[in-house]
């Protein structure tokens, strides 16, 4: 006879989901913020606090304290009044949202979605797909252009 499954087990089992969802949600803001910060500076050769205000639609305050926490997070580097720049750390991060992006962009755009909302759609999606859907688009992305 199986074991009885208690209570506080079958709640741990339940908040799975919930949990990686809040951490996904908790990298959102410096997944995108390193992406556009590489982005500006591959573009423009340099990213000023200013330029994200403007991407991102936000005040210059609230660029600041995040700019501020991903500096202490030890993603970014900048001085006050200078340009922001990524340390490894944060191109690495940069590099691997930039890659799930389009990943998804890519998936969802094989799925017949239009490049207008599927460029939406993967925005956010990015955040929150495992490494093991993102093989399972990339395997139905190769299926797709081997035809």
């Amino acid at each position: 006879m199986p074991s009885p499954v208690t209570p506080r087990a079958a709640a741990q089992q339940a908040s799975k989901p919930f949990k990686r969802t809040r951490s996904d949600h908790a990298n959102e803001t410096a997944e995108d913020y390193v992406e556009a910060i590489a982005e500006t500076i591959a573009r423009s050769g340099v990213c000023r606090n200013a330029d994200l205000a403007r991407l991102f639609a936000v005040s210059h305050v609230t660029v600041n304290k995040t700019i501020g926490r991903l500096q202490k997070e030890g993603l970014v580097a900048t001085e006050p009044y200078g340009p922001v720049a990524l340390t490894p750390a944060g191109e690495k991060l940069a590099a691997e949202a930039s890659r799930r992006h389009e990943t998804v962009l890519a998936f969802l755009l094989t799925l017949g979605i239009s490049q207008a909302v599927a460029e939406v759609d993967s925005e956010g999606i990015e955040h929150h797909v495992s490494d093991e859907t993102l093989r399972a688009f990339r395997r139905h992305i190769d299926a797709q252009t081997d035809r």
